[in-house]
């Protein structure tokens, strides 16, 4: 009888512990996707929640970079290549292409 008691004790433990980490867990934003096509970043102006992964990706025919000072840094980015940075904490992140500095964009994260 204390053996079932204890078993169904832990039982009771244990999803208390599951339904508070789901209850707790955060929830996740959407990922989105930023193009670079004749020169430009589109959508030029995007506002994301925190926590959401932005993905840029190359479609044009010559080598593109993302940059936000001090923030994040791509790597050259060929044709068809893609770079993804999640962003974490609220604020206004302005970009451009260090290749080509009149192409700029902006990630605002609420």
């Amino acid at each position: 009888m204390i053996r079932q008691s204890l078993r169904g004790a832990a039982s009771l433990t244990f999803a208390a512990v599951i339904a508070f980490c789901l209850a707790g867990a955060p929830a996740y934003a959407d990922d989105t996707e930023v193009t670079i096509d004749n020169f430009t970043f589109s959508p030029a102006s995007l506002t994301v929640k925190v926590g959401t992964t932005v993905t840029w990706k190359n479609h044009d025919d010559i080598p593109h970079t993302i940059v936000s000072a001090g923030k994040f840094r791509s790597k050259t980015l060929d044709t068809d290549d893609g770079f993804s940075f999640t962003f974490t904490t609220a604020g206004d992140y302005k970009y451009f292409c260090s290749l080509h500095p009149h192409m700029t964009g902006m990630i605002k994260v609420e």
